[in-house]
């Protein structure tokens, strides 16, 4: 390169900057020097220098986001398997940020095609960001639009082993590839770690989300949460009870016993078959109390006091609730759950919601056209003789406007209209005597099932409430909408009590914990958050879905929690630790429902693929991050059973007290 040229790229370089006083100096200069000495047009630079002045001129240049991508990607895909997966999760950020670098530079027609060009990368993982991003045409969307703003604010944290990373700077060394380098430098953050690469599987944990903030997650995911149960439940009274009776029972035992052979005549044949009897019962008696025992305690949860006055359970309650859990049967991976599943028929597409109270003798269905309807599978039984006893989902005309009754027309449920809007969430009090809704209308609406009436209608919400869940205890209840936002509410107040803001997009989904000190929500900005009711303020942020949360669930020791998401993966949670213990891959559509068995040692999954899946949560709990390593398994929760229905995406799904599993779904039309 001769100094001729090197003149050109000088002077192209400062008219683009603008530097014009600058330029007119330098082309001054130029001319004097040319004028005194004809020497200088024959002297050479140095060809290192001139191939950085060169690098610089072209670094605005369309051309070389196009190539020096194109050489990224060929050398990441070329490289040894050990590091090809590693390497390869720089891609898409690069592709990202690269894109949005020639949309704000105005190069718009070479940012479509370097868009369409490498789009086939990244579309079965991220298909929803890019869509999203296929809306933008012009700088000024990339402001307007919030996704594309926090992406361009934001740094995105790949977690990467050391010779991985090594391997990526010698490359980028070599190619001397400005603007790569330039998009790498400004928009990653690199956390190596010393060691060999992660697994594969492992690939959510490693990638966090771009717009999360992972720094400011972390910060969050190191306040102290207490996640046990509270203080004097039935389930500690019982084990109580459970403990004296055992005691008492033995010591009754042993004087009968005494008294029984006293009286007994002696004879040798009935008298060793009597023996033999009583061992065998002393042997069913122990097993029936170590059974009982299990039932009760949760897995030996610390005990938290409460954070929210709670309401007092009434006397005949409590008696119910305390014999549900003495008969209650007990899960593990070989004694896997009975299931009943109601199917909707008829529905012509409009049921968007089913909720089934936690005895399964009610389940309610949310339609488009605005209306509740609720069935009582004991009146449904009644009516079996006269009528189909399956649960017709097409609407009616009824005499009254909030509700009509079960045997209007021969129809086998009570109707609840109120609301102005599709019908998006439902869910029953614990004890079932209450039920919620809640719509595109941006209301939330208390029903009874004594009186069959609408009781209060609850407003907060400025877009559609997509979903909304009591607590496990009554009283409280939590709503997720439109808005971003969650909201904490009692039912004998008509504002919230609580606002929870944080979330970046639609809050979909929210569960409470199961000791109501925390509500989890589950979000389309892929992170599920934690929050404590008392301050509003969010102390978990869990990160590592790669789409929208549709489902949460809690385990019922209070220190697990699964969400799932909309292309079908489940991911197990560390509370105390905002740790992912295991994501969970095995449904092909989304997850629509979540539910822990009562001891936790199981975990039922619900999907728009039809089935419903049977997890071990016990054993996959107990393995821990380095066993896992040595061991080289790439899924640590083991399916231990896939039950297919005919044609019937599961809406719902509810362990009972007494651990039987109820589903709920809409038949749909085969193809």
């Amino acid at each position: 390169m001769d100094q001729e040229e090197i003149d050109k790229v000088v002077l192209a370089y400062l008219d683009k900057r603008g530097f014009k006083q600058a330029g007119f100096a330098f082309q001054q200069e130029k001319q004097q020097n040319s004028k005194g000495s004809n020497t200088s047009s024959t002297a050479q630079i140095d060809p290192d220098i001139a191939k950085q002045i060169l690098a610089f001129s072209e670094v605005d240049s369309p051309a070389q986001y196009q190539e020096g991508y194109g050489k990224l990607r060929s050398w990441a895909y070329s490289s040894l398997d050990q590091y090809q997966h590693e390497l390869v999760r720089v891609l898409y950020p690069v592709f990202v940020h690269g894109f949005m670098d020639l949309v704000a530079k105005g190069h718009i027609q070479e940012a479509r095609s370097f868009f369409n060009s490498f789009r086939g990368d990244h579309d079965v993982i991220h298909s929803r960001d890019l869509q999203k991003l296929e809306g933008v045409l012009s700088p000024s969307h990339l402001e307007e639009m919030e996704f594309a703003h926090s992406l361009r604010q934001s740094k995105v944290n790949i977690k990467i082993c050391k010779y991985s990373y090594d391997l990526l700077m010698q490359y980028l060394h070599k190619s001397q590839s400005i603007t790569i380098i330039g998009v790498i430098n400004e928009h990653i953050n690199f956390n190596v770690s010393p060691g060999q690469p992660s697994s594969i599987a492992d690939d959510a944990e490693f990638v966090s989300l771009f717009g999360s903030g992972q720094d400011a997650a972390n910060l969050i995911n190191q306040k102290e949460i207490h996640w046990g149960l509270l203080e004097d439940s039935l389930e500690e009274k019982l084990e109580k009870t459970s403990n004296m009776d055992s005691e008492k029972g033995d010591g009754e035992l042993r004087e009968g016993d005494l008294e029984e052979n006293k009286k007994r005549p002696v004879d040798g044949n009935k008298q060793g078959n009597s023996l033999k009897k009583l061992k065998k019962d002393k042997v069913a008696s122990a097993t029936a109390k170590a059974s009982r025992a299990d039932n009760v305690t949760v897995s030996g949860a610390p005990r938290v006091k409460p954070e929210l006055p709670l309401p007092v359970i009434p006397i005949e309650v409590e008696h119910s609730i305390l014999e549900d859990l003495r008969n209650r049967v007990q899960l593990n991976s070989t004694a896997l759950p009975s299931i009943s599943f109601y199917t909707f028929i008829n529905t012509h597409n409009g049921l968007n919601c089913a909720s089934i109270s936690n005895d399964g003798s009610l389940l309610a269905g949310g339609f488009s056209d605005s209306s509740l309807k609720v069935w009582d599978m004991a009146k449904l039984g009644q009516q079996s003789q006269n009528l189909i006893p399956a649960l017709q989902g097409e609407s009616e005309l009824t005499p009254n406007q909030n509700m009509s009754s079960s045997n209007f027309g021969g129809k086998s449920y009570t109707l609840f209209r109120g609301h102005a809007g599709p019908v998006h969430s439902a869910t029953f009090s614990p004890f079932g005597d209450f039920l919620l809704s809640s719509s595109s209308d941006s209301t939330i609406r208390l029903w009874s099932t004594k009186l069959n009436t609408n009781l209060v209608c609850y407003k907060g919400h400025n877009y559609p409430v997509w979903d909304v869940q009591f607590s496990p205890m009554g009283h409280y209840f939590a709503s997720a909408s439109h808005d971003r936002t969650a909201r904490i509410w009692s039912v004998d107040r008509i504002q919230p009590l609580r606002i929870m803001a944080g979330h970046l997009s639609d809050v979909d989904c929210v569960q409470w914990h199961a000791n109501c000190n925390y509500v989890a929500t589950g979000s389309s900005d892929k992170t599920v958050r934690l929050w404590d009711v008392q301050s509003g303020e969010c102390v978990r942020i869990f990160i590592g879905h790669r789409s929208m949360i549709l489902s949460l669930a809690m385990s019922p020791d209070g220190r697990y929690m699964a969400s799932g998401d909309e292309d079908g993966t489940i991911m197990t949670w560390d509370l105390a630790t905002g740790r992912c213990i295991s994501p969970l891959v095995g449904h092909s559509s989304c997850i629509w429902s979540l539910s822990f068995s009562c001891e936790g040692s199981l975990l039922a999954s619900g999907s728009a693929d039809c089935t419903v899946k049977i997890w071990d949560v016990a054993t996959s709990s107990k393995v821990s991050k380095a066993e896992e390593n040595k061991s080289g398994s790439v899924n640590r929760l083991r399916s231990l059973k896939t039950l297919p229905t005919k044609s019937t995406p599961v809406y719902a799904l509810k362990f009972s007290p007494r651990n039987l599993l109820f589903a709920a779904g809409a038949l749909s039309k085969q193809p």
